[in-house]
């Protein structure tokens, strides 16, 4: 065999190799994108909320700015024989004065070495084993981010499908863009979340599959929460959870109809660092926990667990289209140089199924928050986020950074005397 065609040979193995996995990846998202659509399984309700004594833990780490706006909404959706529980985490702010003013039990935790969000619901959980005034855990613990509103009725429908299914709970979480902002990055990151958390979140829901944890509005029965160890500071301590959950049988589940919002970070500063954590978190997660779920659904003989891989490894939005474009691309002109139309054809219905996996997540779940010409300036949004994917491959963040606040919450100050 010849230099040439030894080069030609490995060249469409490896093409062939790369549009494969392409193919399966942009495959099961468009499984996924369609999973949303179908008609939702009917839920029993067995009126329990009443009798259940319900723990609502919120990490805060300076969070000032914000805290008051949530323990608000918080405080009356509780009953009497709730608690809530604020972690001021390392705060060098009002964060604590704040949230006792709001009524909230505050417990501060100071450890300069152990920084990240996972450290500091593993010391909240600690305090509600045995330190909740009637001396014994709660029946749930609900986990919200300092930064969210809980809408109405989310905390009951959350502690209502954890103690009728007995597993972990992830409510629908969507983050939106300001009224006021016309910004195409904006409309296109919300559309984004749109479809991550809530329409491949149905979708896993329909299919019976596991549900990622999102990190807030997350319920969870305390028999399965304080089975597992929170303690670390991963960037997505609330991914890496829901996979340690899934791995030991606790598989996450949705309600779809409770509902958490947070704001999208205004400045261009804030909302790159918070892609930043998330995307490099989800390489690091695509790394980790591949072959460990890989090896599991060997051992456990569960095939939910292959799907998670593939759920996985869907990676962000635009670098999905950036890589399906670039093989594509390369496919063809390699074909045209003589190489096998193999892989040319594999790659374009790829690029098939991912783009009737977008237009399907538009049409019925993003139509009216992004505009059509808001959607066609997808091209821009990416060069946005391609400074991160490279950033990745010079230097990785590994330590976690909260996500800089903008909101002004003078008012509620003024009136808990602050």
């Amino acid at each position: 065999m010849s230099i040439n065609q030894l080069a030609t040979l490995c060249t469409n193995t490896l093409l062939i190799f790369s549009t494969l996995i392409l193919l399966v990846i942009c495959l099961f998202f468009l499984i996924e994108c369609s999973a949303a659509l179908f008609p939702k399984a009917s839920s029993t309700n067995v009126k329990n909320w009443q009798n259940t004594k319900v723990a609502v833990l919120v990490p805060a780490h300076n969070e000032e700015v914000v805290i008051a706006l949530t323990l608000e909404k918080l405080t009356s959706a509780l009953k009497q024989q709730d608690s809530l529980v604020v972690v001021a985490d390392n705060c060098s702010d009002n964060t604590a004065e704040i949230a006792r003013a709001m009524g909230a039990i505050v417990i501060e935790r100071n450890d300069s070495e152990r920084k990240g969000k996972g450290y500091a619901l593993d010391y909240g959980l600690q305090f509600l084993e045995t330190n909740l005034p009637e001396k014994s855990p709660p029946d749930v613990v609900i986990l919200v981010d300092a930064d969210c509103t809980v809408h109405k009725s989310a905390i009951e429908q959350l502690t209502e499908r954890a103690i009728v299914t007995g597993r972990p709970i992830q409510a629908t979480y969507l983050m939106l863009r300001s009224k006021n902002s016309q910004s195409a990055k904006d409309y296109l990151s919300q559309f984004s979340i749109i479809i991550r958390n809530l329409v491949r979140a149905l979708g896993t829901e329909r299919l019976g599959i596991n549900c990622p944890l999102l990190g807030t509005g997350m319920a969870f029965p305390w028999s399965v929460i304080s089975s597992v160890d929170l303690a670390n500071g991963h960037l997505l301590e609330d991914a890496k959870l829901g996979l340690d959950l899934a791995i030991a049988g606790h598989r996450p589940l949705l309600c779809s109809q409770a509902k958490v919002t947070s704001d999208l970070p205004c400045s261009s500063v804030a909302a790159t660092s918070q892609k930043t954590r998330w995307v490099h978190g989800h390489f690091q997660m695509i790394q980790t926990y591949v072959p460990i779920l890989f090896k599991e659904a060997i051992r456990q003989k569960r095939f939910d667990l292959l799907t998670s891989i593939l759920d996985l490894c869907v990676p962000p939005l635009s670098l999905l289209v950036v890589v399906c474009l670039l093989i594509t691309a390369s496919s063809i002109i390699c074909g045209i140089l003589g190489a096998s139309w193999i892989p040319a054809i594999t790659a374009v219905i790829a690029g098939f199924c991912l783009l009737t996996a977008l237009l399907i997540a538009w049409v019925n779940f993003a139509r009216q928050e992004l505009p059509l010409d808001k959607l066609l300036t997808i091209p821009l949004y990416i060069l946005w986020k391609i400074p991160v994917y490279v950033q990745f491959l010079v230097k990785p963040q590994t330590i976690w950074l909260r996500t800089q606040r903008e909101v002004e919450n003078t008012n509620l100050s003024k009136r808990v005397g602050l």
